[in-house]
């Protein structure tokens, strides 16, 4: 049977579809719930056995030892430094929980669990029988999405992401009264691929977006992802994944205590800036292009999107000393203008009120009597 990369007007790219003929009708109908996008730069990884939520709580930044079935979650795999290595979406079942990973990093994920299971009672599979349907919860794309999702034990594989809110024990960074992560409803469908192909299928092509249509959602949210946002030096706190992604408040994990002791005590090196970049000349920034102000490289872009209402826009890593106004990015084609809107401002982290003492060698020495007496006379 046809998929969707067999229908009149898909165009390719790497992992998926980039467009079906109209990029920007395909980002308005599917922010509007009117369109479902077939993601096909992300893999289903399916971790089973009585031991497997403790287990993954053990190893990850999220607190899911408690996760119900049908419950939406993400996590973070972290370096000891605290970096972050891996990243997931996490919904389980009541019998396997089931990580949605970026294509690129769902091996080394699978890879890596299945070294740290030692004698625990879960096993770990990439299930390349399963395909990823993103859409907008509440318009006329959802109904379908959910019938075709796989249902194994009972319960349907929709993952909600959590960037709408603050999750339980996460913390927000961004300095906003209202976050643009709060109003898109993003669920993912595990999908059998027999039923992917029915959908393609039986789906008109009005009703279908590309994955430019979805990552000019995400980028507009604000929303980071390990494709993009993550490099060798990541703190989860730089893009203010803590929003989401790590509980602060669980017991101990690899990197647990870098994560505590920026978030408590210091501040991130690095910060997540959204950008909003002149488009009169219709050169868009490529991942990786550097930003300026003046001739000082201050950081690079990392994701970019043309958005149906918001223009050319751009999310980018920067140096904590970058400072709050316009900036410069450089293409190869010339220097774009980008006005900046902070994420995660400079002073993010030291959140806890730790009294200071004064060192004993700093305080200030016993008054001279005899100046007082001067004074006076």
């Amino acid at each position: 049977m046809a998929g969707f990369g067999d229908i009149d007007g898909a165009v390719a790219t790497d992992g998926g579809i980039a467009h079906f003929g109209d990029a920007f009708r395909e980002q308005r109908r599917l922010a509007a719930g009117e369109a479902m996008a077939p993601l096909g730069d992300r893999t289903v990884i399916e971790v089973a056995g009585p031991e497997r939520l403790s287990w993954l709580d053990s190893i990850t930044s999220q607190s899911v030892a408690r996760l119900a079935p049908g419950e939406s979650t993400e996590l973070l795999v972290l370096d000891p430094q605290g970096r972050v290595e891996h990243a997931a979406a996490v919904i389980d079942d009541g019998a396997s929980t089931w990580l949605i990973a970026d294509a690129g990093d769902a091996d080394a994920l699978a890879t890596w669990l299945t070294r740290m299971k030692f004698r625990t009672q879960a096993t770990v599979e990439v299930r390349d029988d399963l395909r990823l349907i993103g859409f907008v919860d509440g318009g006329s794309s959802a109904q379908a999405a959910s019938v075709a999702a796989s249902a194994p034990n009972g319960v349907a594989l929709i993952w909600s992401d959590p960037w709408q809110r603050v999750s339980v024990g996460g913390h927000q960074y961004a300095e906003v009264s209202e976050h643009p992560g709060a109003a898109l409803a993003w669920r993912v469908a595990i999908v059998p691929a027999d039923a992917a192909d029915e959908l393609a299928a039986s789906t008109p092509v009005e009703s279908l977006a590309g994955l430019l249509a979805a990552e000019a959602l995400r980028v507009a949210a604000w929303r980071p992802r390990w494709a993009a946002e993550v490099d060798e030096r990541s703190l989860p706190h730089e893009s203010d994944w803590i929003r989401t992604a790590v509980h602060l408040n669980k017991g101990c994990y690899r990197g647990q205590e870098t994560v505590a002791k920026v978030h408590n005590l210091g501040h991130p090196p690095r910060r997540l800036a959204a950008l909003h970049l002149d488009g009169s000349d219709a050169v868009l920034p490529a991942p990786g292009d550097p930003v300026l102000v003046g001739d000082d490289e201050l950081g690079h872009v990392t994701s970019v999107a043309r958005h149906f209402e918001d223009g050319p826009i751009a999310l980018a890593i920067l140096s904590r000393r970058a400072p709050e106004g316009d900036l410069v990015v450089r293409t190869a084609e010339g220097d774009i203008a980008a006005a900046q809107q902070v994420i995660v401002p400079a002073d993010a982290g030291a959140t806890a009120d730790i009294p200071r003492i004064t060192r004993l060698s700093r305080r200030p020495s016993a008054p001279d009597p005899r100046d007082s007496d001067a004074s006076a006379r």
